[in-house]
C-alpha cells in the first residue's frame, strides 16, 4: 500500500524558562519520521511527555514544527494556515470529549455545523446526515441530547462522529479511550475497529495503553523524550522487543499469574566526565549501556522492525500480552 500520511524528520520545539530566567528552546519532538498507508492503523506508544500528542498536533496542523513537514497522500501540507478543504482530511478525536463538546449545544447540533461548515451535504440533506452519523457510532435517536445526559463513553461516541462528519481521509484518536472505565473502553475501541474496517479508515492511534494497541495497530512506534526509538509490525513487537526501554514497559504490563518485570528505572547519575546531555537519552536509565552510548547518537535501521539502539537485540519473548487476546482490563505504561 502506498502512504497516505508521511510524517518527514518533523521536529518541534517550545520555548521555556531556565531558572536563571534565561529563555530556552525545548526540543518536544526530535527528527520524527514515518509513514502511515491507506487503511492502515498505527499506533504511538510512550511515557507521558514523550511527544505522542506533539506529534498527533502538528500532524493535525495544530502546532507549527521547527522543521521538517508532513505530507498527505505526496502533498506537503502547509503548517501555518491550512485552508479548511486541507483541515477536512484530518481530524482528531481528543482525550476529554468533556472539553471538544459545548455543553449548550446538542450533539446533534454540534455535528450538524461540522456538514455546514465544509457544505458537505445539500442544506435539506443535514438532518438525515446527522442522523445517520449518530447511528454509526450506536446513538441513533439522540441528536437532541446535550453532552451532560450522555455518559463518558457515549459523549467520545459523538466525538468520533463529529470527526467522520468531516469525511477524514486520516483519524487521529489522542488518548481517546484513556478516561473511560473499562467496559465503555471496549465498547469504543471495539467501535473504532468496526468503522475502521467499515470506512477503511487511515488511523494514528495515541495511548499509554499497551494492550489497547495490541488489540488495534497494525504497526508501533515507541517515543521517548521526543525520539522514535522502536518502530515494528505489532505483535513483532509484543514477541521480539528490541529497544531495552521496549522491553521494560512490555515486562510491566501486569499479567494474572506472572510477577511483574522490573519497571524503567528512573534517570541515574552518569560517570564523571560524560556529556550533560547523553547522545542516547535513555542512557541514563538504560542496564546495558555502553560508553558508545553516552557520545555517539544511534540512528533507526532499516527494514520491517526499526530500533533505534547501538545494543539491540532480538527480544526474550517477555510479551505483555498476546496481540489476539489483549487484557481488557487495560494495562498502562504510566
Amino acid at each position: 500500500m502506498s502512504p497516505t500520511l508521511r510524517v518527514d524528520h518533523v521536529t518541534v520545539e517550545f520555548a521555556s524558562m531556565h531558572r536563571a530566567r534565561r529563555r530556552e528552546r525545548f526540543v518536544a519532538v526530535d527528527d520524527a519520521t514515518f509513514e502511515v498507508a491507506r487503511g492502515e492503523c498505527v499506533g504511538i506508544v510512550g511515557e507521558s511527555g514523550s511527544g505522542k500528542s506533539t506529534v498527533a498536533r502538528t500532524i493535525a496542523g495544530l502546532i507549527v514544527p521547527a522543521s521538517g513537514a508532513v505530507h498527505l497522500d505526496g502533498e506537503v501540507l502547509s503548517q501555518t494556515k491550512r485552508p479548511p478543504a486541507v483541515r477536512r482530511r484530518i481530524q482528531m478525536v481528543f482525550q476529554d470529549p468533556n472539553s471538544s463538546l459545548d455543553p449548550r449545544v446538542t450533539v446533534g447540533r454540534a455535528i450538524a455545523e461540522v456538514l455546514e461548515v465544509h457544505e458537505l451535504v445539500p442544506r435539506d440533506g443535514v438532518e438525515a446526515r446527522v442522523e445517520e452519523l449518530l447511528a454509526l457510532v450506536g446513538l441513533a435517536g439522540r441528536g437532541d441530547a446535550r453532552p451532560a445526559q450522555l455518559s463518558g463513553g457515549q459523549r467520545q461516541r459523538v466525538a468520533i462522529a463529529r470527526a467522520l462528519a468531516a469525511e477524514p481521509d486520516v483519524l487521529i484518536a489522542d488518548e481517546a479511550v484513556s478516561a473511560l472505565d473499562v467496559s465503555v473502553k471496549a465498547s469504543v475501541i471495539n467501535l473504532l475497529r468496526d468503522l475502521r474496517a467499515r470506512l477503511q479508515l487511515t488511523m494514528v492511534f495515541i495511548s499509554h495503553d499497551l494492550a489497547v494497541m495490541s488489540s488495534i495497530c497494525d504497526r508501533v512506534l515507541v517515543m521517548y523524550q521526543g525520539r522514535i526509538i522502536e518502530e515494528s509490525p505489532t505483535r513483532a513487537l509484543f514477541t521480539d522487543a528490541r529497544h531495552p526501554y521496549t522491553q521494560a514497559l512490555l515486562t510491566s504490563v501486569p499479567r494474572i499469574g506472572v510477577p511483574l518485570g522490573p519497571r524503567p528505572t528512573a534517570a541515574a547519575d552518569l560517570p564523571t566526565g560524560s556529556p550533560s546531555e547523553p547522545a542516547c537519552r535513555y542512557a541514563p536509565r538504560c542496564p546495558i549501556r555502553v560508553e558508545r552510548c553516552l557520545h555517539d547518537r544511534p540512528l533507526m535501521n532499516d527494514g520491517t522492525h526499526r530500533v533505534a539502539c547501538h545494543l539491540a537485540t532480538a527480544g526474550q519473548a517477555t510479551s505483555a500480552q498476546s496481540p489476539e487476546a489483549p487484557n481488557s482490563s487495560g494495562s498502562s505504561t504510566e
